[in-house]
């Protein structure tokens, strides 16, 4: 009896020949090898058959009644196998009705997540999209599937992660548009005289932090907040400062009808960088969501 670990696929390639053109010459040209190769492969088959399966005759080498009972399964592996190896893991968006999980913060809401709805629903109308969080559980979420991208300033993504940087951000300040003192350039002695929102998530507020307290400035934040979220109202309806990154901040400026003020001080500029986990970096899928967000933001950069 033939065991599964005997089963050579090149052997069951040379008897489907065989057995289709009764001739190991036609056999040979067929599978484009040799006929002692074509012969050394019958040898083996018969051997593991225990059985000669085709015999030579005056219409050329006929099978047996063992090789007809054979063939019949053997071509189904073949094709089974062949139907393998042809499988593409392609992605039709146009088709695809699944979701995606991107992690982003509630500024990415604001300024990336509209472009990345309207996209998706243009080139992928059945596909539906999820916003996660950027948090400790992010890296498992991206290693498991359970999130597919994350978009952001996110420097702890190291080994096992991919990036590409998307776009530059750097900073600018904006007040209400009836800002009672300040109305046109902002000073840094009016930045230091006025009070301030502060933005408590994002890792660019840590970079805006860090500038504050290398130059040794006065700046008094009069109001805490964990996002974006009512920023816009809360500014026209105040003489408060808020200093965010451009991007964030020309879209709620934009919005709410605010000032737009250059930071009177240097804060180092970051990067807008796409994240993915390197068990995803073939997946066509993966590859599609990553290739819509660089052909949306990429075009950004200088």
């Amino acid at each position: 009896m033939t065991s599964l670990e005997e089963i050579d696929l090149r052997l069951l390639r040379i008897f489907e020949a065989m057995h289709a053109k009764r001739h190991v010459t036609l056999a040979a040209e067929e599978m484009g090898l040799s006929q002692p190769t074509i012969s050394i492969g019958l040898g083996k088959l018969r051997k593991q058959f225990s059985d000669p399966l085709f015999v030579r005759t005056n219409e050329g080498m006929q099978p047996t009644s063992r090789a007809d009972v054979l063939i019949g399964p053997i071509r189904d592996v073949l094709h089974s196998v062949r139907h393998i190896c042809e499988l593409e893991a392609t992605f039709d968006p146009a088709s695809a009705a699944r979701r995606f999980r991107i992690c982003m913060t509630d500024a990415s809401h604001i300024t990336l997540l509209p472009l990345i709805l309207a996209a998706v629903r243009k080139a992928a109308p059945s596909v539906t999209l999820e916003a996660g969080r950027i948090d400790q559980s992010m890296p498992q979420a991206l290693q498991s599937g359970e999130a597919d991208l994350a978009l952001g300033l996110i420097p702890s993504l190291e080994t096992g992660f991919y990036q590409q940087t998307l776009f530059p951000q750097d900073f600018i300040c904006l007040t209400g548009p009836r800002h009672p003192r300040i109305k046109k350039s902002l000073t840094l002695a009016q930045y230091q005289a006025e009070e301030h929102i502060g933005i408590v998530s994002g890792t660019g507020q840590q970079l805006l932090e860090e500038a504050v307290k290398r130059f040794g400035l006065q700046r008094r934040v009069m109001l805490q907040l964990p996002g974006f979220l009512g920023l816009t109202g809360i500014l026209a309806a105040s003489d408060l400062i808020v200093t965010l990154p451009r991007h964030i901040g020309e879209t709620l400026a934009e919005l709410g009808g605010l000032r737009i003020h250059a930071c009177p001080f240097p804060i180092p500029p970051f990067f807008v960088k796409q994240h993915w986990h390197a068990r995803y970096h073939h997946d066509m899928a993966n590859r599609w969501l990553r290739s819509l967000c660089a052909g949306l933001f990429l075009r950004k950069c200088p």
